[in-house]
């Protein structure tokens, strides 16, 4: 199958964890740096071999008394054997981004994800939600203004917004995921998409549909940029539409992060879109990406007040161009929206642990995941492993001058596979 996109070259369509386990008897719940679910540092390796109970010996005085000794005699039963140790639960990983959770959180890590569409022009921000959310994709949208698609399911938030309209290719994305799509309206193309999937490869929970109950509209913005809701909203509506399934099939593989020895000091990355610049600054202590926009102002979460830091930030090139007039879709051309390649091949950069490596990206459907594969090398077409926690997919076009700085290593440190 093959697609071609305005003023670029045609494009060959292509179809495109573990998780360690840490031997363990008590195990020792941690908090990951810069996340609020409860999250353990590292899973188990192995399990534990459970030890009998101690069996005890017999009483004082078990020797033979002397003749003419006043000595009582031994007990002749033994004490009551000890209970044998109840093993600790082992953690559990989350599907989407990998992040351990304490085994009475197991039902979070597998649980349906929201996917959330979210506001980026200048009147929306700080937009609330961000810090939360598993994962995270930007993308071009119509006027130079890029938008956020927000992808919960470990993670929760108490507030979401400002919510915006469907477009067709963050819907295909949230279809990877089977995920609840909560959108206030949006382009002819998404919302005939949205119907078509609902109740197979998403839900839909359109604003117009389910407001205010479940997306509500708040005072202190102006519309259109006042739609707001919460994870715990949305999974009552989700439940109400019949989204009670799970996700339990990794789509990404992750591992452990680089030891503090084999990170850089320092780092940046730069991904300019027309209405909004974005730029990464990599912490070594941390092992995360601290997140500015605009005019290099910290990226803050409305709600919470943290700055936005992701583990990971993968950048996917893909092919964009206008979405042409269609029978039922006669703006499209005059509103300026978009058509982008988001089923096919293309080149991604990931950044990881203060590196970057090169890798390909595929996807061949809706309803089947993004794949990132090493580009070359020892490794090539083996999936990239990710570092657990929050992931930022910035989507953009094929010519974008994506610029990063890598930081200098403190000491000499091998290759990160």
């Amino acid at each position: 199958m093959i697609r071609r996109w305005p003023g670029s070259p045609t494009r060959t369509l292509t179809a495109g964890v573990t998780f360690a386990a840490i031997a363990v008897v008590a195990l020792a719940i941690i908090f990951v740096p810069g996340l609020t679910r409860t999250g353990v540092a590292a899973g188990p390796t192995s399990t534990p071999a459970i030890a009998a109970g101690a069996t005890g010996g017999t009483g004082p005085g078990s020797g033979s008394p002397g003749t003419g000794s006043s000595a009582a005699p031994a007990p002749t039963s033994s004490a009551t054997p000890l209970p044998a140790p109840t093993p600790s639960p082992s953690p559990v990983a989350a599907t989407i981004d990998g992040v351990w959770l304490a085994a009475d959180q197991a039902a979070r890590a597998v649980r349906l994800p929201l996917a959330v569409m979210i506001d980026d022009s200048a009147p929306a921000r700080p937009q609330s939600g961000l810090a939360e959310a598993d994962l995270i994709y930007q993308a071009p949208a119509e006027g130079g203004i890029p938008r956020y698609m927000l992808v919960f399911q470990a993670g929760d938030a108490s507030s979401i917004g400002p919510i915006r309209s469907a477009r067709r290719y963050f819907a295909g994305w949230a279809s990877e995921w089977r995920a609840l799509y909560a959108h206030v309206g949006g382009a002819p193309n998404a919302l005939a998409y949205v119907a078509q999937a609902n109740g197979n490869l998403l839900w839909n929970a359109d604003e117009f549909a389910w407001g205010p109950t479940y997306l509500w509209r708040i005072t202190e913005r102006d519309a259109p940029h006042n739609v707001y809701t919460s994870s715990a909203k949305l999974r009552e509506l989700a439940t109400k539409l019949g989204g009670t399934s799970t996700f339990s099939t990794p789509a990404w593989t992750f591992g452990d992060e680089a030891p503090l020895a084999a990170r850089p000091n320092g780092g940046t990355i730069s991904v300019p879109y027309l209405a909004n610049g974005v730029s990464y600054r990599y912490d070594r202590t941390t092992n995360r990406y601290a997140r500015y926009v605009s005019n290099g102002e910290p990226q803050m979460d409305a709600t919470t007040n943290r700055q936005v830091a992701p583990a990971n930030v993968i950048v996917q090139f893909v092919a964009v161009g206008p979405l042409a007039n269609a029978p039922g879709q006669p703006t499209n051309e005059k509103k300026g929206r978009l058509e982008l390649g988001y089923i096919g091949t293309g080149r991604a950069l990931i950044f990881r642990d203060g590196r970057v490596i090169t890798a390909r990206w595929s996807k061949s459907s809706d309803g089947d995941p993004t794949e990132f594969a090493y580009a070359s090398g020892s490794l090539k077409g083996n999936p990239v492993s990710l570092v657990r926690g929050q992931i930022v997919i910035q989507v953009v076009p094929l010519d974008t001058n994506v610029t990063y700085e890598l930081g200098t290593l403190p000491t000499p440190a091998g290759r990160l596979d």
